[in-house]
């Protein structure tokens, strides 16, 4: 019999006087943080694989997320994400409807019929994924956890750059940057990408902090990029350094939560520990005040992470756990 057990992450007042709060319940579950009364299943810790876990699970994700960015998102990818303008290709003899303006004079005059110039879109582009590796990610009650989510995403994303000649990078953060690893092209930079993303687990657990992700981003890449956030964004507040990132960057956040995130399991009276001190206490998950709580503070979170990102100008993704990403990917393709 399954033993349930919960585990309340530290509390973080945010500057909107919210606080930070988070459980966790049962063997099968994994883990979260949340804000106030915001209480989640999961397991404490990530269980540690083997060599030939991660190669195999390597495997098996590169299988499907390149097949999805072959079929699915190559061409919506590249239309998405323009190049940085138009590079002289070769020329070519003029034929009925081209435009004039394109004609080559000095060889149309050395061949005696026109010619026209043909040029190719400078595609190369820098795609960084921001990835959030903090405890809160393990959380998973559905289909997969936050963190497999973000892995599948990660992938999609990678193979459909490196499919259009575009160089990928990424930075691991939970309360600080954890790892950074440069944008490279080519299929064995995009293979030790997503083996990172499945088992690089942060040095400690602290305060998730998107803003330092954010500003790490800033100050090490000095071109323009591509950049996705993906995170749950139970965080420090970030609202700043979302808005400088914004500023040069295209940068598109997707929010990856579980159905239970939202709202409070009900479990009856649970015993509690405080993921960094240990401290243990009693918590009434059956309680009206706690379940209005859990659900107010997690709607305060999300609304602050939406007007956030309205007010940056970038765009904002939701993505729930027992949810297609590929639709919600391809939706947002096509808006752009």
């Amino acid at each position: 019999m399954l033993t349930a057990i919960f585990t309340a992450l530290k509390w973080h007042q945010l500057h909107f006087n919210i606080f930070i709060f988070a459980i966790t319940i049962g063997l099968v579950f994994r883990s979260t943080e949340n804000v106030l009364y915001h209480f989640s299943p999961m397991v404490f810790k990530a269980k540690t694989m083997t060599t030939a876990e991660i190669l195999k699970k390597v495997r098996r994700i590169e299988i499907k997320t390149r097949g999805l960015s072959n079929h699915i998102f190559a061409g919506e990818y590249h239309s998405t994400f323009k190049g940085r303008g138009m590079s002289f290709s070769e020329v070519r003899e003029y034929t009925p409807g081209d435009d004039v303006k394109f004609i080559d004079w000095n060889v149309t005059a050395r061949f005696s019929h026109p010619f026209v110039k043909v040029f190719e879109e400078e595609r190369e582009l820098i795609v960084m994924l921001l990835v959030d590796i903090s405890s809160s990610s393990l959380f998973g009650t559905q289909q997969k956890s936050k963190r497999e989510l973000i892995t599948e995403l990660g992938a999609v994303l990678s193979f459909s750059a490196t499919t259009n000649n575009d160089k990928v990078g990424v930075i691991f953060f939970s309360d600080k940057v954890e790892k950074y690893i440069p944008p490279k092209k080519g299929k064995g930079h995009i293979l030790r990408i997503i083996r990172e993303l499945i088992a690089l687990e942060p040095d400690h657990t602290g305060d998730t902090n998107v803003g330092a992700a954010l500003e790490f981003l800033n100050n090490v890449i000095k071109k323009k990029t591509i950049t996705f956030l993906m995170s749950d964004f139970v965080s420090k507040p970030y609202e700043h350094s979302l808005q400088l990132a914004a500023r040069r960057h295209e940068l598109v956040g997707i929010n990856v939560y579980d159905k239970y995130d939202k709202e409070l399991p009900s479990a009856g009276l649970v015993q509690v520990a405080d993921a960094e001190t240990g401290q243990m206490i009693w918590l009434d998950t059956d309680s009206k005040a706690a379940r209005s709580g859990y659900a107010a503070a997690y709607n305060a979170k999300d609304k602050y992470c939406i007007q956030a990102f309205r007010k940056s100008g970038a765009a904002l993704l939701q993505v729930r756990t027992d949810e297609d990403y590929v639709k919600v990917l391809q939706g947002y393709f096509k808006r752009k």
